[in-house]
């Protein structure tokens, strides 16, 4: 099927039927090659060393010897019964190598993957209690969940002050988005073949081997996607997450709601829509220079890197300079889940241009979505989601740094520095000996933030906002004091985008920190040792 066959004349209708078509479909083949057999389920899992067709069937030979030599008690199936047994564990340790060998090279580059591989083969994640797998138990977490977000903005809502920051426009529009652009099959491809393999539960196949039949589906998934794309509409099925709740420390209580966290997963087909158009909006947003320049969440060639080096550079010019610089940590309280989809509409269009068909397919986007709960067989009833920006989505980070955009406004106005890496915004500023004037514009700036916060259904969590000056040790114990008569309780270290920094930026709690998780992970390879080899440890150490 080619591209261009398709004209954004295609009905919202259309482009949910050309789905289903499609799922039904791949449905239709895979229950003629391989239909569902229902079967128990064990608690108890085989390793996957375990399950390759090379051991299994030396396991089933030993198994045979076995049995042999037990029936005839003879001396000699005795002896091939060692020998098979000696011959299976020799097996299955060279299985056990070549899947942490395979697992280590494949992931040099990748050292999270890799370290949380490991932690989770050493020490496996808690999981839920029996007792609460059931669907009273879903229906709970839904509603908790859901809750949680309504009880916020009701509280930004009752906090929220009638006066307006108002929005100074300091950029022009150089261009307009108004159409998305067909893409090809090349285009198609590279895109799914890029995203990671991760599997939802609502998705017809699992996504590996989605990705190695592709081009037997290309056609029609071609044609979703560009349907999608020219209609300006997002199909409604791919709006429904799965939320699995995860426990945020092993130590909690497994019992307490509270202690979990909601891990979204969205179908895969939805994600390919949500790359396409999240390059093209991307390259727009790019060229035109509408991202903020200190946004360095989810963007190319930024990270928490860019974001750390540029705040720390300038506090050391500002100590070189003789001056002590104060640096304010605003903490969000589930920022992408609370934001408002009207005023998220409004930024899409008036302060990046976007139009027509574009605006269109946002609103679909955003309009119309929900999530149920799962814990194992058992599942909660459909919730809706009338706010925030869709968890585990590729545009939400996106989405949510142009929502943020107008903040930035507030911050020049008062001149003060800022830098932010998606919902963390750190602002600073200098100050002279003794001059502790532009403490007071500090002040001004936190509260035109939080006020500016609450007319967009953000809240500014005040209790986890932290507040550290650098410098002199006099000046900063006078600037200590200064900033606490204004209401500014202040901190002599805190936890930045995972670096700890103190008053007199040695690192060394830092240091300590990242050496006491060092001693960590070499403790959890020493204990995989004897199933990996000599020159797969040494790099697994050198990582």
């Amino acid at each position: 099927m080619e591209a261009i066959s398709l004209t954004p004349s295609i009905s919202a209708d259309s482009v949910d039927i050309i789905l289903d078509s499609f799922n039904s479909k791949v449905k239709n083949v895979i229950d003629d090659i391989a239909p569902i057999i229902v079967s128990k389920k064990t608690n108890r899992q085989k390793s996957v060393w375990r399950r390759s067709t090379a051991v299994q069937t030396m396991k089933r030979q030993c198994r045979k010897a076995e049995r042999m030599w037990r029936k005839t008690k003879l001396e000699i199936h005795y002896s091939i019964y060692k020998d098979s047994l000696h011959a299976f564990n020799v097996k299955l340790a060279t299985a056990r190598q070549n899947f942490f060998s395979n697992l280590i090279n494949s992931n040099l580059n990748n050292t999270r993957t890799l370290f949380a591989t490991v932690e989770r083969l050493t020490n496996p994640p808690s999981q839920i209690p029996s007792e609460m797998l059931s669907v009273t138990k879903c229906n709970e977490f839904a509603s908790f969940f859901s809750e949680k977000i309504i009880n916020i903005r009701k509280a930004i809502s009752t906090s929220s002050s009638n006066a307006e920051v108002r929005q100074i426009w300091t950029q022009y529009q150089k261009d307009t988005m108004s159409i998305f652009e067909a893409i090809d099959s090349k285009i198609l491809e590279e895109i799914v073949q890029h995203l990671k393999s991760s599997t939802c539960d609502l998705d017809t196949l699992p996504t590996s081997f989605f990705k190695s039949v592709l081009n037997c589906l290309e056609a029609d998934l071609l044609e979703v996607v560009n349907a999608s794309l020219l209609s300006g509409t997002f199909p409604n099925s791919l709006k429904t997450a799965v939320v699995k709740p995860l426990l945020k420390k092993s130590n909690l209580d497994n019992t307490i709601l509270s202690n979990y966290r909601p891990i979204s997963n969205l179908p895969f087909i939805g994600k390919i829509i949500e790359k396409v158009v999240f390059n093209q909006l991307n390259k727009y947003l790019n060229s035109n220079g509408y991202l903020d320049n200190f946004q360095s969440g989810f963007r190319l060639h930024h990270s928490t890197e860019t974001a750390l080096i540029k705040i720390i550079n300038d506090i050391r010019l500002n100590s070189d300079s003789g001056k002590i610089s104060v640096l304010v940590l605003l903490d969000l309280s589930a920022a992408f889940d609370t934001v408002d989809h009207n005023i998220l509409l409004e930024r899409l269009e008036n302060w990046v241009g976007l139009s027509g068909m574009v605006l269109k397919w946002f609103r679909s986007y955003l309009e119309g979505r929900g999530y149920y709960v799962s814990l194992g067989e058992h599942k909660s009833k459909w919730t809706s989601m009338t706010c925030g920006v869709p968890q585990g989505s590729i545009l939400a980070p996106l989405l949510f740094s142009l929502y943020m955009l107008p903040l930035s406004q507030i911050m020049r106005k008062n001149q003060i520095a800022y830098h932010s890496y998606a919902d963390d915004t750190q602002i600073y500023l200098a100050l002279s000996p003794n001059d502790y004037s532009p403490i007071d514009s500090l002040c001004q700036c936190i509260d035109e933030i939080n006020s500016w916060m609450c007319q967009n259904f953000l809240q500014l969590n005040k209790e986890k906002t932290e507040v550290i000056a650098f410098g002199n040790k006099d000046e900063v114990f006078k600037v200590n004091a200064y900033l606490d008569s204004r209401g500014q309780t202040t901190k002599n270290q805190v936890r930045n985008l995972g670096v700890i920094l103190e008053t007199d930026l040695s690192f060394s709690s830092h240091v300590k920190a990242v050496t006491k998780s060092a001693y960590y992970h070499l403790k959890n390879i020493a204990r995989i040792r004897c199933f990996v080899s000599s020159q797969d440890l040494e790099k697994l150490v050198h990582v």
